[in-house]
């Protein structure tokens, strides 16, 4: 590390942010308890280290040159950013990870999500004494969407803490823990317009077969990609997303199934119609997982606090409907807000039509 680097220290930095709040060395050398001679010397030790000036000597006041603002400015960013560190890492400490990674499937309702997010980021661990700072747990969150196996990819890859909305008849690997999240029920729907909206009777697989499918591709990267509800030689258009898939079965470009709270209002508002199928709707299982370290005896080691604060809400029946959108009303009031949790034990590429 140079000179120049070494210079600029906490104090140093500190001693620039009073002169600018105090607007004189005077005034910054009272609230630091030095006198003004002891201060004005340290700017000079800090200008010859930095082989700049700071302060326009021709000014009766403190008054910053560019080098001078440059260096206040981002020595306030600095300042903070110790700060947050140093809140981090005593939250750590306590038990609350530096940060925590949440992958949910695409049919994850995304205002559930939301709302536990705005519970978890309302918990104050200080009220519980837990030695750290007021204003949330501290742990950074971070949300991604995936498709099918591409969210199981999270997880196990490590991109991912917890994942909702995982294929629960996937085989669980070794290190990660899995529950039941729910059963998700699938319509096949079309746009009024749609040549299938005609059909009188329950829709059979050579009905479907002359149409196009609008299918919503798996996001896995490294895993084989899962291909649902498509019928072999059955044309496809291939959107991104759940969001994607509805605007273009509600403009006629396809049939397929959707989740049945995805497309309730559509349904209502006869954007979409629901056509019986002589195939079985459908149902998917999914599930939650997590991933587990393992202690030197080959047990579960336990899990960090903000960890187990998702799992105990995941625990709720109420908070699993709604995550899966199963419940009208907006979720829940199984949100927990306390800052403890309970401790839990511990070729085509694919596609979904």
């Amino acid at each position: 590390m140079s000179q120049r680097s070494l210079s600029l220290t906490p104090d140093a930095l500190v001693m620039m942010d009073t002169i600018a709040r105090t607007g004189s060395f005077a005034g910054a050398a009272r609230e630091l308890g030095k006198v003004p001679s002891a201060l004005t010397y340290s700017v000079r030790q800090l200008e010859d280290a930095l082989d700049v000036l700071l302060f326009d000597r021709r000014s009766r006041q403190a008054q910053f040159t560019a080098a001078g603002s440059e260096l206040l400015a981002e020595g306030r960013r600095l300042l903070l950013e110790m700060d947050a560190v140093a809140n981090r890492v005593r939250r750590v400490a306590t038990g609350w990870e530096g940060r925590l990674t949440v992958v949910i499937d695409d049919v994850i309702s995304r205002t559930t999500l939301m709302d536990l997010c705005e519970a978890f980021f309302a918990l104050n661990p200080q009220a519980a004494g837990s030695g750290a700072s007021a204003g949330g747990p501290g742990t950074r969150l971070r949300l991604r969407t995936e498709v099918m196996a591409g969210t199981w990819e999270a997880l196990i890859s490590g991109q991912a803490d917890i994942a909702i909305g995982v294929l629960a008849d996937v085989t669980t690997p070794t290190g990660v823990a899995k529950l039941p999240l729910g059963d998700l029920p699938f319509v096949f729907v079309v746009a009024p317009q749609h040549p299938l909206a005609r059909v009188k009777v329950a829709v059979n697989d050579a009905d479907v077969l002359r149409h196009r499918a609008v299918a919503v591709a798996d996001s896995a990267q490294q895993m084989s990609p899962a291909t649902v509800n498509l019928l072999p030689g059955q044309d496809v258009l291939a959107v991104a997303n759940m969001a994607d898939k509805l605007t273009a079965l509600e403009r006629g470009l396809g049939c397929g199934f959707m989740p049945e709270p995805s497309v309730r209002e559509a349904l209502a508002a006869r954007r979409l119609v629901a056509l019986p199928t002589q195939r079985t709707a459908p149902l998917a299982r999914l599930a939650y997982a997590w991933r587990q370290t393992q202690s030197a005896a080959g047990l579960a080691a336990p899990v960090g606090l903000a960890l187990q604060w998702w799992l105990q809400q995941l625990a709720h029946d109420s908070t699993r409907r709604a995550l899966l959108g199963l419940d009208i009303t907006r979720h829940p009031k199984a949100i927990s807000r306390g800052p403890q949790a309970a401790k839990v034990s511990s070729s085509r590429k694919g596609s979904k039509a």
